[in-house]
């Protein structure tokens, strides 16, 4: 009989608002946007289950976050206080396994295949630690239990806030066929108009096709497609993950050729991959934009400035003299990019290892 992993995926609600809300009771029950502020080229970080009743979601501008809930109280963010937090968060995790993987400040994997609580059961093992979330911390998370890291994750958000999601081994076939696209861990929204228009749009009309098709139509990613479309996930959880970049790309349907629009696009891409920094909790050094022009040429331009790298705006500030070393404005580009590099360890121990915004 196969040994099935047992993956639990952590993933706390809301987290950055939550903190806030918590630390502050006046703030309950409002709509609280942490990020930048209504009037700046900002993005949201996270924001509370109140302010997205509004449909104001992570990564989206604060200016348009304001005009969706013009009441929302936007503030800045408290990295030391969700650092404190998510140090708490970790000795919880590890009362139950060495075993763990940080995806972010609020995130992790946690591998309980030999954890002999509860008699191995991943499931009561998870709300265990869900209850000692709630108790300890005052805050709510959700998690989702399967036999690998892709159904885990899937699974966490199944049923937020405060959810638990057990996808089992037998059940695991059913629950991919119908899951839409856009929900495959991995397949962003240019990814999903690539796939939409070869009709697939389900994992069933995703596990239609063969190995060599996929791979045909999506270069390495493939196999991780054809792979994850049958359940298949061997990836470890690895104690020792860690990121050599980060960084936010955008494909357009159409060439740009203007400048200011260019410009605007770069800056929001370099918030975004702030917000990423901020909940990763580190800084680098080097900032990198990357440009294919409408001939797919492409080109990256970097600088390793005398000063840190810590948010927007020193991501910002670099960004025109790296611009002037392009041909941006005389020939037309069809992809814009910023990342950030050789990272610098925060002086406490470094848990934060996120690839995306606030679930």
């Amino acid at each position: 009989m196969t040994q099935h992993r047992k993956i639990i995926h952590i993933d706390m609600d809301a987290f950055f608002a939550s903190v806030e809300q918590r630390d502050n009771p006046e703030l309950r029950g409002h709509a609280v946007i942490v990020g930048g502020q209504p009037d700046s080229r900002g993005v949201v970080a996270a924001c509370s289950y109140e302010a997205r009743q509004f449909g104001i979601h992570s990564a989206m501008p604060c200016s348009r976050a304001y005009r969706l809930c013009p009441n929302a109280i936007f503030l800045k963010p408290r990295f030391e206080a969700y650092r404190s937090v998510s140090i708490e968060l970790h000795k919880i995790f590890s009362e139950f396994t060495a075993l763990i993987e940080p995806l972010s400040l609020d995130e992790a994997y946690l591998d309980v295949t030999e954890c002999s609580q509860h008699n191995g059961s991943a499931t009561l093992i998870a709300r265990e630690i869900k209850q000692a979330i709630k108790d300890r911390l005052n805050l709510v998370a959700s998690a989702g239990v399967s036999y690998n890291k892709f159904l885990a994750k899937i699974a966490s958000d199944m049923d937020k806030p405060d959810g638990l999601y057990v996808i089992r081994p037998e059940q695991a076939a059913t629950f991919i066929r119908s899951l839409p696209i856009r929900k495959f861990f991995g397949v962003g929204k240019v990814t999903e108009g690539k796939m939409h228009r070869h009709n697939i749009f389900t994992g069933a009309d995703l596990g239609r096709y063969d190995e060599v098709k996929l791979c045909q139509l999506f270069g390495k990613s493939g196999n991780y497609y054809y792979q994850i479309a049958r359940g298949i996930d061997n990836r470890p959880v690895r104690t020792d993950r860690k990121r050599k970049s980060i960084g936010k790309e955008n494909t357009f349907s159409e060439d740009l050729t203007d400048i200011n629009t260019i410009n605007d696009h770069f800056d929001r891409l370099a918030e975004q991959v702030a917000n990423i920094m901020l909940k990763r909790g580190i800084t680098a050094r080097t900032i990198t934009i990357k440009i294919k022009y409408h001939d797919f040429s492409q080109i990256t331009r970097s600088i390793t400035p005398p000063q840190l790298v810590i948010n927007g705006a020193s991501l910002q500030a670099a960004l025109p003299g790296l611009i002037k070393k392009t041909e941006l404005g005389n020939r037309p580009c069809r992809l814009l990019g910023v990342s950030v590099s050789n990272f610098v360890d925060p002086p406490k121990k470094r848990f934060g290892q996120a690839l995306l915004f606030e679930e």
